[in-house]
């Protein structure tokens, strides 16, 4: 099943497994033969390290190609419309407070609340998808239900 991204976030993991290719793993495969060169393998630390390290290596590789593989690219370039879709950046009111949220609808492996960036299959996401301004939304959290009203729905540069 095709998972959306955008040209940026797809950019982001070919660039990281690029890294891994060409740098992490020939550092990954020096380390294990300086490790081996110390001789006795059953109390070396380092060669344990190190070959802990390729598990790792070899398993984020493996992920990121599944996920390369499974993107779907969504360009967000230009858009423009009244109804939030993947790529929008959506103004809230959240109603008991009046305070105000601005949430940026991208893929799962982008979304980041250091910069608002929230994934469209998390439950904000979920509720704000389809919905058009002057629409109110509610979120079930653990705690509470929290009421949105969209104040605005824009494109930006991702």
């Amino acid at each position: 099943m095709p998972t959306p991204i955008t040209q940026k976030g797809f950019d982001a993991l070919k660039a990281e497994l690029d890294r891994l290719r060409k740098v992490e793993r020939p550092k990954n495969i020096e380390a294990i033969a300086e490790a081996r060169a110390h001789g006795d393998l059953s109390e070396n630390a380092e060669y344990d390290a190190a070959k802990e390290r390729q598990g790792f290596i070899a398993a984020r590789m493996a992920e990121l190609e599944t996920k390369i593989a499974e993107a779907r690219v969504v360009d967000t370039t230009g858009r423009t419309t009244d109804t939030a879709v993947f790529g929008a950046t959506v103004l809230v009111i959240e109603q008991e407070s009046q305070s105000k949220r601005q949430y940026t609808l991208v893929g799962q492996d982008e979304a980041d609340m250091k910069f608002n960036r929230i994934s469209v299959q998390s439950p904000v996401g979920r509720a704000l998808i389809g919905k058009r301004v002057g629409d109110f939304v509610e979120v079930t959290t653990p705690a509470k239900v929290i009421e949105y009203e969209i104040v605005e729905i824009k494109f930006e540069e991702l």
